[in-house]
């Protein structure tokens, strides 16, 4: 029997590991004190700083036709159009915004919607102050396909690993075909060194998010993610699985196979 002292053998995915803030009959103080620790624990554990360097601001500058903050020389007139972002189970909402902050304050002219299944976390970003350029949308991105929506940039964070293999299927299915320039799926990459500093920082940061799921449901994610080959197994063709430091999974399509590129931009090697 192993010591409840020791960490858990991650050497194998555990999808059914269960997550407390997926539950409908879960404490819904717990639940909103989590999606408010969401907006802390993510910019530091979640990456999309340096994916949206390397992945999004390439493509909202060829879009503006070089300009943008820190792009004043580009030359091209670019498009007036907003540049449309979706974020697939966007829960508490905070990628959605800090996504189009971060892009605002470069220069850049984005329309965001934060689209998720579940109706307490659309309640809760519909509920919170407005802000321009955000969309909050209740639904799943199969209901986007049907009404023949598409969008210059799909993503996610943290949803790869809560699908079922046909879930996981449908919803890369479904990118596709909304996406018209890129989708990116972020994820957590399994790992003992990510689980042993996650439940290390998660424990000292206890009194900034009290009473929440942050620490025990952070934990079960990691157990139930993907290494960077395991996902590679899994994803359709024509996907690029790549391992982003120090511990993501970036799952990335690119419409017409037209990817921005890797040494141009600083992305680590694909994982297959």
């Amino acid at each position: 029997m192993r010591s409840p002292l020791l960490p858990p053998d991650l050497s194998v995915r555990r999808p059914q590991t269960p997550e407390q803030m997926d539950r409908p009959d879960c404490d819904l103080d717990a639940l909103h004190r989590t999606y408010r620790g969401f907006a802390v624990v993510n910019p530091v554990v979640a990456g999309w700083q340096l994916t949206y360097r390397t992945l999004i601001r390439p493509l909202l500058s060829e879009h503006a036709g070089g300009k943008g903050r820190g792009n004043e020389r580009g030359s091209g007139r670019g498009s007036t159009r907003p540049v449309t972002v979706l974020d697939i189970g966007s829960g508490g909402g905070d990628v959605a915004r800090a996504l189009l902050r971060r892009a605002t304050a470069d220069g850049f002219t984005v329309h965001v919607t934060a689209l998720e299944p579940d109706a307490r976390a659309h309640a809760w970003v519909a509920g919170r102050q407005r802000v321009p350029g955000l969309e909050s949308r209740r639904g799943t991105s199969g209901d986007l396909v049907r009404e023949g929506r598409r969008f210059d940039v799909v993503l996610s964070n943290h949803l790869l690993h809560h699908l079922d293999p046909d879930e996981l299927e449908a919803v890369l299915a479904d990118s596709e075909a909304l996406a018209m320039r890129r989708a990116i799926h972020s994820d957590i990459r399994r790992s003992p060194v990510a689980y042993a500093l996650f439940s290390a920082g998660a424990g000292l940061g206890a009194p900034l998010f009290p009473g929440s799921f942050i620490r025990v449901d952070g934990l079960a994610s990691i157990r139930r993610s993907y290494t960077p080959d395991e996902l590679a197994a899994v994803v359709r063709p024509g996907w690029r699985v790549r391992a982003q430091a120090p511990w993501r999974n970036l799952a990335v399509w690119d419409a017409g196979g037209d990817a921005v590129s890797d040494a141009a931009h600083g992305a680590v090697p694909d994982a297959r």
